[in-house]
This record gives C-alpha cells, sequence and structure tokens, in this order.
C-alpha cells in the first residue's frame, strides 16, 4: 500500500467508496436482479464528485435524487482495488477471483477451457475461440483464480442488432458490432474444480451489470432444456426452442432485458 500521507478529502472519498461497495444490497427489481444498490448518507459534494469520476450512478425522479446509488463498473473495480490496498476483507468470491476482459495471450487457455466444458459436438473449435478473444474482448469476461493466476470459468458474447439467435453467431467473430443494443452470449465455462461454489452466477451477473451500464437493451443465449432452470432462477425468460441447431442439438433461446 502507498504509504504517502493522504489529503483528508481522500481519505474521506476512499473510505465512502469502501463502504458504498461493502454495504450495498440487492434493489430486488425482478428484472435486473443483477444490480445491487446502496443507500446514500454520505456528503453531497463527494457524492456529485463520485459521479462525475463516474464511480456512481444516482437515479433521479421528478421530486430530485432517489435516496439510493449505484457504483459503476469502475466503481466497484476502484472498491476492490482499495479493499486490497487496506488489508479489509471482501466477499468471498471476488476475493478468490479476479473479474476483468480476457487478455489477448489468454486466447489459447480460453480455447482449452472450452473443449473441458462442452462435448465435441457442442464445443467451439480452437480457431473461434481465439477470434473471439482477440476481435472482441471487450464482451469476455473471465474470472480468474488469484492464487494461481490461471482462468477458473469465463462468459463471451458478441454485440448485434439482431433480435433471433443464431449458428454463425458461434462460428463468425466478424458479425459482432461494437455498436449493437443486444448481447448473444456464447458461452459459460466454470471447470469442474470450480463448480458448486456460485461462480457461473457471479460471472453471468457481473457480466450482465457491465452490458447494463454500457446500455445494451437485451442479453440473449441458448442452452439445453435441463438448464432452462438455471438461467430461470437467474431472471432469464425461456422463448421455446430457438432457431439455432448448433451442434446437432435442440435449443431454447432466453433472453434477459436490461434497458427498456
Amino acid at each position: 500500500m502507498d504509504q504517502k500521507r493522504k489529503t483528508y478529502e481522500e481519505a474521506v472519498r476512499e473510505l465512502s467508496l469502501m463502504l458504498m461497495y461493502l454495504t450495498r444490497v440487492g434493489d430486488n427489481n425482478e428484472f435486473c436482479r443483477y444490480r445491487e444498490l446502496s443507500w446514500k448518507g454520505y456528503n453531497f459534494e463527494l457524492l456529485d464528485r463520485l459521479s462525475q469520476e463516474e464511480m456512481i450512478y444516482q437515479p433521479r425522479n421528478r421530486r430530485g435524487y432517489e435516496k439510493y446509488l449505484y457504483l459503476s463498473r469502475s466503481g466497484i473495480q476502484e472498491a476492490q482495488k482499495l479493499l486490497r490496498e487496506y488489508g479489509l476483507c471482501d466477499k468471498a468470491l471476488n476475493e478468490r477471483y479476479e473479474f476483468r476482459d480476457i487478455l489477448p495471450a489468454e486466447a489459447g487457455q480460453a480455447a482449452e477451457i472450452e473443449q473441458i466444458c462442452f462435448p465435441p459436438n457442442e464445443a467451439c473449435t480452437e480457431a473461434m475461440m481465439r477470434e473471439r478473444a482477440i476481435q472482441v474482448p471487450e464482451l469476455f469476461l473471465v474470472a480468474v483464480d488469484r492464487e494461481s493466476g490461471q482462468i477458473a470459468g469465463f462468459l463471451n458474447g458478441i454485440a448485434t442488432n439482431e433480435y433471433s439467435f443464431r449458428d454463425e453467431f458461434f462460428s463468425d467473430a466478424s458479425l459482432h458490432d461494437p455498436e449493437g443494443i443486444n448481447v448473444m452470449l456464447l458461452g459459460l465455462d466454470v471447470l469442474p474444480n470450480y463448480r458448486g461454489q456460485g461462480l457461473a452466477k457471479e460471472i453471468v451477473f457481473q457480466y450482465l451489470r457491465r452490458e447494463w451500464e454500457r446500455g445494451r437493451k437485451m442479453v440473449f443465449l441458448t442452452c439445453l432444456k435441463q438448464k432452462v432452470k438455471m438461467y430461470r432462477r437467474m431472471g432469464f425468460q425461456d422463448r421455446g426452442i430457438a432457431n439455432s441447431s448448433w451442434g446437432g442439438e435442440q435449443w431454447h433461446e432466453m433472453n434477459y432485458v436490461l434497458n427498456i
């Protein structure tokens, strides 16, 4: 930790940001279950500063600001960094894993994980996975084990203005439109020895929160019938049998509304 003496304003800002992060709770919105809010009780000038820095969002109604706030992705990342610097405890998953965009050098590792997590007819080829990781890293979220430095799981997708899933999204990364209003999720992978800890759910929720902040409208995925219940618990809606028949399987298409 930097031993340079901090000013009063710097100390208040950092401690407040950590407190907002540690005291956040789910906002019980059935359409946005991944969002977590923090109740206000902070200096107005500090809140304005954090808003200008895009560390927080302060929702408004016709009468003024609401009594709660949302930490942005940048705010969450800085709070987690400060907790480590101050030697304070975070929730278990964020203590153990770093959640971030994939790095180009990790493309091969992601391709290997895909082969472990999916049967041959469903898994994307090494070339496809490498292409996605290199060309669309901003839509490739990895959970990295802080102790080993290895990827434990990831979720990846591409952005588009389309509203229905098709096989070509899996095989052609050039279909990605950076300005696309929707996201097509292409695969949720968690290595077997990291399962049963809630990691898959955390990866999905962090991904949804990030794309909500980016202003995306909807997120789509396809899954086998036995996985429909799992994704429903995360807030996705089942739209029935998908147009995609990737791997010769019958898939259900599911979606999540981020912004109306």
